[in-house]
């Protein structure tokens, strides 16, 4: 089984590849320029790379959100146009879902028999406008439904419970999440660790459950509307009524 993924939800993004349970090559993206330049040269590169033609895939993976609204449509748009061309499917992954699996490899690599770490990840996603997307992660699963809003008002809630930080968010706002919680924080290494590696290895669980789904099925996971929207509801109140 092979797997092609991409990652668009922050400004460098990544790539990789993914043969049966193991990440052949993860590929960070360059952050000094537009990813609609760079794509789908970063994908051609990847497959060069490894000496794999595109016609070898099995399936096709993106990172569905939340991040950056040009990012996703960048990604979304060329994943979905190589998925029609090759007649591949095409599996979304949630960025807190893939964020979630790569701090369980941080932790489980760190983790020693007389140091237990926390069993409370929350992911932050930098959502721009001093505000982070959220979502908290108990063991493994996603615990209510992600959030977006100012990092004071998340820390609030935080305090006194031993917590595992990971995301680009997290590594936007540590000094104000050390100066909130202290010791009970604590951070994974990298903060903001390139993501598709885990978008592949989420994607092969999928695929390996049987699920093909059609490119047109994507969706991505805003959080928050776009700009777009907000503006359109200004303009003609009865949209947001």
């Amino acid at each position: 089984m092979l797997i092609l993924s991409l990652d668009t939800t922050t400004r460098a993004g990544s790539c990789a590849l993914l043969r049966d349970d193991r990440v052949l090559r993860e590929h960070t993206g360059d952050g000094s320029r537009d990813q609609a330049e760079r794509l789908p040269g970063d994908l051609a590169a990847l497959l060069e790379h490894e000496g794999i033609a595109l016609d070898a895939i099995d399936a096709l993976a993106v990172a569905t959100g939340p991040g950056s609204f040009t990012g996703l449509r960048v990604g979304i748009a060329t994943m979905q146009g190589l998925a029609m061309a090759t007649g591949k499917p095409l599996i979304g992954v949630s960025a807190f879902d893939s964020l979630a699996l790569a701090a369980r490899a941080v932790t489980a690599r760190e983790t020693t028999a007389d140091r237990e770490g926390p069993r409370r990840t929350l992911i932050w996603i930098d959502a721009w406008r001093g505000e982070v997307f959220a979502a908290l992660y108990e063991h493994g699963q996603q615990t209510g439904a992600p959030v977006v809003a100012p990092p004071d008002v998340l820390l609030e809630q935080l305090r006194g419970q031993p917590t595992l930080f990971t995301g680009d968010g997290a590594a936007v706002y540590e000094a104000r999440i050390r100066a909130v919680l202290g010791e009970t924080a604590r951070f994974t290494t990298p903060m903001a660790p390139p993501l598709a590696g885990a978008v592949a290895t989420l994607a092969g669980q999928a695929f390996r459950r049987g699920d093909r789904p059609l490119p047109h099925a994507i969706r991505p996971i805003y959080v928050r509307r776009s700009d777009a929207e907000i503006a359109a509801d200004r303009k003609d109140p009865r949209r947001s009524a």
